[in-house]
């Protein structure tokens, strides 16, 4: 009986052990947070850059009427990103400031 206690005992001791160096590894573990380095600032439609609204009237967009627009700054890329709608369509486009569809 006291070689049953004694072997239940250290198998106890065993498995604490076991389970403190498992903390213990969770604990040295490094977390990485990115930072979003994009902003989007909303611009009224009235208020967009003259080669943009050019843009919006061509062909391209005939049909299309903008609803919402932002400013957005991406590093050194700065465009326009405005939705669109058609009907029951919707969609968005990015237009740099001199009119240009952007990639």
């Amino acid at each position: 009986m006291k070689k049953f206690i004694l072997s239940a005992a250290l198998a106890v001791a065993g498995f604490t052990a076991v389970q403190a160096s498992e903390v213990k590894d969770l604990k040295t573990t490094a977390i990485v947070a990115v930072q979003d380095s994009v902003t989007k600032t909303p611009v009224k439609l009235e208020e967009l850059p003259e080669p943009v609204t050019t843009a919006l009237k061509s062909d391209t967009y005939k049909g299309w009427a903008a609803t919402e627009a932002w400013l957005v700054k991406d590093g050194t890329k700065e465009y326009y990103l405005i939705n669109v709608k058609k009907e029951a369509e919707t969609g968005s486009v990015k237009i740099d400031k001199d009119g240009k569809p952007v990639q």
